[in-house]
Formats: C-alpha cells, sequence, structure tokens
C-alpha cells in the first residue's frame, strides 16, 4: 500500500534526524559526565596590570550608575591600575550625566544610521579609542554590559590569568537575580551549565573557550595585533570569538572571576534573548562555522568540533521540530495498521503491533533518561554546587526551578528555532536589578545619585 511506503521513507528520514541530533547531544551528555574535573587555578602575581572596563551603553540611566560605581569601589584591585569607560551610545537621556557622575570616562558615541543600533559599533569605539592612549597604556581591555556586577576579585583574577599568559579569556557567568521568578531561576541555571560544565571541561582539556560577551578579557597585545574589535555582525561577541579561533588565539576560562548579569524575567523578554541568540547563531552557522570545521582535519584541534556540535544546536533546535511532527503522525498510523483499521501488504499486523510499544518503550526511555541528566540531576547539582556564583543566598531559594527546568529546556530550543527562522528585531529589555540578590533573596535596589550630585561630580571626566 502507498501509505506503507511513505511510512518506511518517512521512518528513514526519522533515524537521519535522530541521527544528527544524538552526535552533538552525545558530547553534552560527555561534558555532564566530567563535572568531576577540578577547575583550573592560575598562580597570584605580584605583578598587576592596567586594566580598562568598556561599557556600551544605550539609555541605560536605570542601572549605569550602579554598575560603574560597583566596579569603581568594590574591585579588590589598586584603584590606579583600572579605568571604567562608558560609551554612551546615542543617549537621549542621563546615561552620560549618571555614569560620571560615579567616576566613569564617559565617550559619546553619535551615530545616525539605524543599522548600527547595536552593542557592536560603541564597543568598537570605545576599545579604538583606549588603544589610541600611548601616555599610560592598558594592559588588557574587559568589556562589561550596562547592567552587570562584578565579584570583589574579578580584576585580580583575571589579571593572574593574563600574567601567565593568557590573552583571551571569559568568566563565569552567574545572576543578579536568580531567585526572583521562574525564567530568572531557570535562565541562571542555564547560563552556570556552560560555565561549571562546558567552559570547565573545555579548560581542562585544552579545548577553545566560548568567549561570549559580558566579563570577556581582551589583551591589548592581542587587540592591536589583530586589527582591534573587528566584528561585524550582530553576534560580534562570537564572531570576535571564532576570529580569533582562526588565528590561533584559543580563549580560556577563569572560574573564580564571576560576572553577575541581569537575567530576563518575563516571557517576552526571554523570548527576545534568545531569538537573537538563534537568529545569529544560525548566520553564523552558515557562514563561518561550516568553514571551521575543515579546519579541524588540517590540524587536529577539537576545539573546531567543539564550535560546530556546541552552535551547530541552533539547527538542531530547528529540525528538532521534525520529531513531534513525525511522532505524532506515527502514533497514529502505526496503531491503525496493528489492529487491523488500515490495510497492510508489505509486513504484517504483528509487525505494526511490535513496532509501537518498541517505539514507546525506547523513546519513552531516552526521553526520561534526558530529562533526568539534562534536566533535574544537571539543575540539582548547579544548585547545590554552585548557588553563591548565582548570587542566592541559600539553595532553597533555587530548588523550585530543578524540576521544572526541563520545560524550560523546550522553551529554549522553541525560541531559539524562531529565531533562527526569522530576522527578529532588536527589543528593549526590562531591567530588574541592580546589584546582585539581596541578603534575601530578592533584587537589591538601585541608590544612583540626585540630579545635582550628578552634575557636580561630572567634572574632570574625559568625553570623546
Amino acid at each position: 500500500m502507498w501509505y506503507e511506503v511513505l511510512y518506511r521513507v518517512l521512518s528513514i528520514i526519522n533515524y537521519v534526524v535522530l541521527i544528527l541530533i544524538a552526535i552533538p547531544l552525545l558530547w553534552q551528555v560527555i561534558i555532564v559526565l566530567l563535572f568531576w574535573l577540578p577547575k583550573k587555578k592560575y598562580p597570584r602575581s605580584e605583578v598587576k596590570g592596567r586594566i580598562a572596563f568598556v561599557i556600551p551603553a544605550h539609555n541605560e540611566e536605570s542601572v549605569i550608575y550602579d554598575t560603574v560605581k560597583s566596579v569603581i569601589e568594590k574591585q579588590n584591585y589598586p584603584r590606579e591600575l583600572f579605568d571604567v569607560f562608558v560609551v554612551a551610545d546615542n543617549c537621549t537621556d542621563r546615561t552620560a550625566e549618571l555614569a560620571r557622575a560615579a567616576g566613569a570616562i564617559v565617550l559619546i558615541h553619535e551615530d545616525p544610521d539605524p543599522a548600527h543600533h547595536m552593542a557592536l559599533y560603541p564597543l568598537q569605539f570605545g576599545i579604538d579609542h583606549i588603544m589610541k592612549i600611548e601616555d599610560n597604556p592598558y594592559d588588557m581591555v574587559i568589556h562589561l554590559d550596562a547592567d552587570n556586577h562584578l565579584n570583589e576579585d574579578f580584576s585580580l583574577y583575571m589579571n593572574d590569568a593574563f600574567q601567565s599568559g593568557v590573552e583571551f579569556a571569559r568568566p563565569y557567568e552567574g545572576a543578579m537575580n536568580a531567585s526572583q521568578n521562574f525564567f530568572t531561576r531557570a535562565c541562571t541555571i542555564f547560563y552556570s551549565f556552560d560555565s561549571r560544565f562546558g567552559a570547565r571541561v573545555r579548560e581542562r582539556f585544552h579545548i577553545a573557550q566560548h568567549v561570549n560577551g559580558s566579563g570577556a578579557m581582551m589583551s591589548m597585545k592581542m587587540l592591536k595585533a589583530t586589527g582591534g574589535y573587528d566584528s561585524k555582525t550582530v553576534s560580534d561577541d562570537t564572531e570576535y570569538m571564532l576570529n580569533r579561533l582562526e588565528q590561533g588565539y584559543k580563549g580560556h576560562f577563569v572560574e573564580d572571576a564571576v560576572v553577575y548579569e541581569d537575567m530576563p524575567s518575563s516571557l517576552k523578554d526571554t523570548f527576545a534573548r534568545n531569538a537573537r541568540i538563534g537568529s545569529g547563531g544560525m548566520k553564523l552557522l552558515k557562514s563561518r562555522i561550516l568553514k571551521l570545521f575543515g579546519k579541524f582535519f588540517t590540524t587536529g584541534d577539537f576545539s573546531y568540533v567543539d564550535v560546530f556540535l556546541t552552535y551547530g544546536f541552533v539547527f538542531l533546535s530547528v529540525l528538532a521540530w521534525w520529531l513531534p511532527i513525525y511522532y505524532v503522525y506515527d502514533f497514529i498510523f502505526v496503531p491503525f495498521c496493528a489492529y487491523g483499521k488500515l490495510a497492510v501488504t508489505m509486513y504484517a499486523a504483528s509487525y505494526y503491533y511490535d513496532t509501537l510499544w518498541y517505539t514507546v518503550i525506547v523513546l519513552g526511555s531516552v526521553l526520561i533518561a534526558l530529562f533526568v541528566l539534562f534536566g533535574w540531576l544537571q539543575a540539582l547539582f548547579l544548585v547545590m554546587a554552585d548557588y553563591k556564583k548565582m548570587s542566592a543566598k541559600n539553595r532553597r531559594s533555587l530548588i523550585p526551578i530543578v524540576l521544572a527546568f526541563p520545560a524550560f529546556l523546550i522553551l529554549y530550543s522553541a525560541t531559539v528555532s524562531f529565531g533562527a527562522m526569522s530576522k527578529p528585531k532588536w527589543r528593549e529589555v526590562s531591567r530588574n536589578a541592580t546589584g546582585p540578590d539581596d541578603p534575601d533573596g530578592g533584587p537589591s535596589e538601585g541608590t544612583g545619585p540626585d540630579e545635582d550630585a550628578a552634575s557636580g561630580a561630572a567634572d574632570g571626566q574625559g568625553e570623546g
């Protein structure tokens, strides 16, 4: 019968899809199973390098004062050896004024081109400015977002890595508002997975790190040797990492340096962030990552395979839509054949009966195993081991997300796949907190200056 032939063809396609998904998934399973590896520690250095923190900011008056103030006042690092540069990008609010009041060196960036209204261009502008400083040059640049906070020894740990020969590094990605609600808890667990599992395994096996934006350290030597911040796409941080990997600069992981990020606290903001990740990741997968994958065969460096497998998940999130569609069809068609509702000629009804229960048992077992490993066990381990890096006062405040985490992974895959298949517009996201969660587990309140104080503190700050 024609419908039996169709079923065989679709079954073969399904096997191919499962294999394509299983290959990168196996790498993620291996990463999780290597949780016991010790973290990399760099020796404490008596030599201290000069650091330039650079923060691109567009209309960030709600958070910029606290961010700058926190970096300047709370870093356990000689104050004369670091500066904070804020690039006020096409701002129409008090971002520049408040940044100066907090102690930042403010650079004004005006660019009327709508296509340039993204973090890439003010970041390039700021790094170019810093690279041209000759009278007292910096040794490294650290990129922060306008809402980021750092643990107090962040600069010390990054300097230790730099003095050990590291020219490109990422920190541990923690959260400022982990305990706020379902979305912030889930996003916190998700990003902590990449730090605690993925980044640690890569560091121990000498695989290049995925250095993604917030808290990224770039040596001045590397920046000058490679022409500055040479990205051109909306996924500028990933593109920059790929550029450096292609040139032989491997990113490293400084695990004890923690950058606290403001996690999205609503479905709308979660969707917007994930859609941008999917869109940018798909563009880079097609334009760069497939090409870089070929370098594995000429260099033998597994870093190229890791990048391909990791960012290949963007494509797989799209491909994964095949699975629910196919198995809905499968669980309708096969019972009809197994129980005599459709005439069969290719195989006996008993074949379809056995196929039905084989599929139920195998598929159910695989789904349960994945949910347990990547959902419950992974989330529980992270909550128990790294809750402090998530800025939570105690583990109890994060436990509710453990059981619900598999649902977030499904949401993440769906929203990333939407972004991969579309061109999402940049949307302004809500700012939820101005500092790591307070002792009671809720987001802390900002304490920016009043207008008079801001005006008075602005004197003497650089502007370009």
